[in-house]
Formats: structure tokens, sequence, C-alpha cells
């Protein structure tokens, strides 16, 4: 048994007795361990306790033990200790995947020429740059929040049309309280869309690729026919630049890379689970959000009948289909749960608005048809 004395650098059984009856606490290596009783829902338990032991550099959770309660402390980490070998090696991979993907873009024959992959630099420098942008505008809040989280993990597909599958940050720490929750929510999209509008207004100004004749001529080439959203062919109307042009010859790659950035956006900002759009849709309606969630997975079912009964792409189809399971499983999984459930000021609420109609923007109902040869 431990002594009723709480640990040197935990807090003091006075600032717990509120909500926390302890009648043991102890050190076990670098947690702290409070046995006791609850004296209030959990909800505010943890509202009361969470910034208390934050303040001494924990973070707390509840538990039970052999059907003891037990809040047990752990010191909260929120920097980088060392060299994140993991996320290097998947960057530099994705860099390499990417480039892989891209060669196919700028038509180069990689048996023949092999170093001609470098030629798809600017593909890789679109996709890759708008993905670690919208990335890192979640990490940089997540600083300012001092929440514990990871640097960006990316995952490499080189076998995909743009050599990956985009990349994630992971939150190891609690969510202090819901402006914590909108700010690191809002922050990947919002910078992810400064990204992609810059390297979309770059790749429209890029001329045009052109397409080897003997691909034009290919009865058996297999065409891709990528869907623009409103906010592309905003920007391209802007620019006074075209995004159409006759066969022989597409757009720039670049233009793909701000298209993939558009894509991302959107579905991210699928307002379910913990995705973005569920981080900031939690955080201005709190557990209403759970409601509205419920409905995304029969949307999206809806919106693949759609596709493939009346704008008759199966493939696109399979794609809304696939996110409708997916949407399914992460509103079962459920949102972030914050300490503090004040509510957002109305400025957060109007960027959280706001935010939402720009990942309407990014929308379209066939991002890509794949067209067979005759």
């Amino acid at each position: 048994m431990g002594s009723s004395d709480p640990p040197a650098d935990g807090p003091s059984l006075e600032r717990l007795a509120a909500v926390f009856r302890v009648y043991e606490a102890r050190r076990e290596g670098d947690r702290l361990l409070y046995y006791g009783e609850p004296l209030v829902a959990r909800d505010r338990l943890m509202e009361t306790t969470w910034p208390l032991f934050r303040e001494r550099g924990y973070e707390v959770q509840l538990t039970t033990d052999t059907g003891e309660y037990v809040l047990v402390a752990e010191p909260a980490d929120t920097g980088i200790d060392g060299i994140p070998w993991t996320n290097v090696a998947l960057f530099v991979l994705t860099i390499l995947s990417t480039l892989w993907a891209g060669a196919s873009w700028y038509h180069v024959d990689l048996v023949e020429n092999p170093m001609g992959v470098l030629e798809a630099w600017p593909f890789m420098a679109a996709v890759v740059g708008v993905l670690l942008t919208h990335e890192l505008g979640h990490y940089v809040m997540t600083r300012y929040h001092d929440v514990n989280a990871s640097l960006p993990y990316f995952i490499p597909l080189p076998l995909s049309i743009i050599g990956t599958m985009g990349a994630v940050i992971r939150m190891k720490g609690q969510m202090p309280d819901r402006k914590a929750l909108f700010d690191i929510g809002v922050a990947g999209p919002l910078a992810g869309l400064v990204a992609t509008v810059v390297v979309t207004a770059i790749g429209l100004s890029l001329p045009p690729e052109t397409v080897p004749q003997s691909l034009v001529n290919n009865p058996n080439a297999i065409q891709l026919e990528f869907g623009y959203p409103p906010l592309l062919e905003l920007i391209a109307w802007a620019l006074g630049e075209q995004t159409t042009y006759g066969p022989g010859q597409s757009v720039s790659p670049v233009v793909i890379g701000g298209w993939v950035g558009m894509f991302v956006t959107f579905l991210n900002l699928i307002p379910v689970g913990q995705l973005d759009g569920g981080h900031i849709l939690r955080a201005m309606f709190g557990e209403q959000q759970e409601r509205i969630a419920a409905l995304v997975p029969v949307a999206l079912f809806g919106l693949a009948a759609y596709v493939f009964y009346v704008e008759n792409v199966s493939n696109a189809s399979i794609l809304w289909a696939f996110w409708g399971l997916l949407a399914t499983y992460v509103a079962y999984v459920g949102p972030a749960d914050p300490i503090d459930e004040a509510g957002l000021d109305p400025r957060r609420k109007a960027v959280g608005v706001l935010t939402f109609a720009l990942g309407v923007l990014c929308f379209t109902p066939v991002p890509i048809e794949i067209l067979a040869g005759a």
C-alpha cells in the first residue's frame, strides 16, 4: 500500500478534494497514481483535475484497477525526442513514389531513361507541398495549444496515379477544450488550401503538356478524365487560363497537384468522427455533432447511387461507396472529446462556416473517370 500523501510534484489532495476523495497516492516509475472515489460525474471530474495535473507537467486519465478508481498521471511530452526516423523515411519514400508516379504524367519512358524520373519534380513538389502544408497546419496548432502530437507520417503508394495516399499526424495528448479542437481541426484545411491555390495558379500558368502521338493514336490507351471542382475553375477564370485542351495536349501535371489538394481538402472536411470536418463540427456544436455525423454515410451512399445511375460513372460510384463505409466506421468510433466543453466565440464559428463553404467549392461528384480505350 502507498501513502495517503501525494508525490511531491503532483497536485495536493486539497485541490482534488471537491471532486475526488483520495485514500492512496504513490509514484510508480514516472507515473503518479491517485486511488480514490469520484465525487462527481466523469466529465466534471476530468474538467477539474486535468488542468491541475497539466500545470505540473502531467497528462491524467481516470481508469479502474481491480475495481478501484485511479487517476493515472503520465509526463506530458509535447516535444520531439531525437530524430523522428520513421517520419523522415516515409517522407523520403513519398518523394520517390510521387516522382515515380509523376513520370507517367510527363510521359517519361523509365525503361530507356531511368534518370528521367527527375523530370517529374514539379509534380512531386506540387503534391507533396500541398499535403505537407496541410499537415503542418495541424501540427503548428498542436504546438500552440500544447497538445502532444506526432510529426506528419506520409504514406507512399508508388503504383497509384499520384504516388501517395496522403499524410497524417497522430494525436497523442488529450484535447483541453473546444477552442483547441477547432483551431487544430481547421488549421490543416485552411493552410492546405492556401498552398493549393498557389500550386493551381502556377500550374495553370505553365504551358500544357504534350501527349506523345503514339498515345493519342493508341486505341487501347486508358484515358483519365478529371472532374475539376468549382474552385479550380474559379482560379482559371481569374487568371484567364484554360483547363481543357484538344487532342495531343493536357494541363500541366502541376495542376493535378492542385486538384489533389482540393480533393484531399473536401475529403478531410467531411463532418464525421475524427476527420478535420468532424473536429470542426464537434467544436462548433458540441455533442450535437453526432446527430449530423449519423447522416453523413447516408449522404455518401446516396451520392454513390447518383453517380452510378445518373452520371453513369462506375469508378466514381465505387469511390463514394467506399467513403460511405469509411464514414460509417469513423462515426461509430466517435469524435474527439475535449476536457472543457465551453462553447466557441462567434469569430471561430464564422471561420468554421467559411471553411465548410470552401470545402464545398472543392467538391465535384465525379472527381476522376477512367475511360478505357476502344
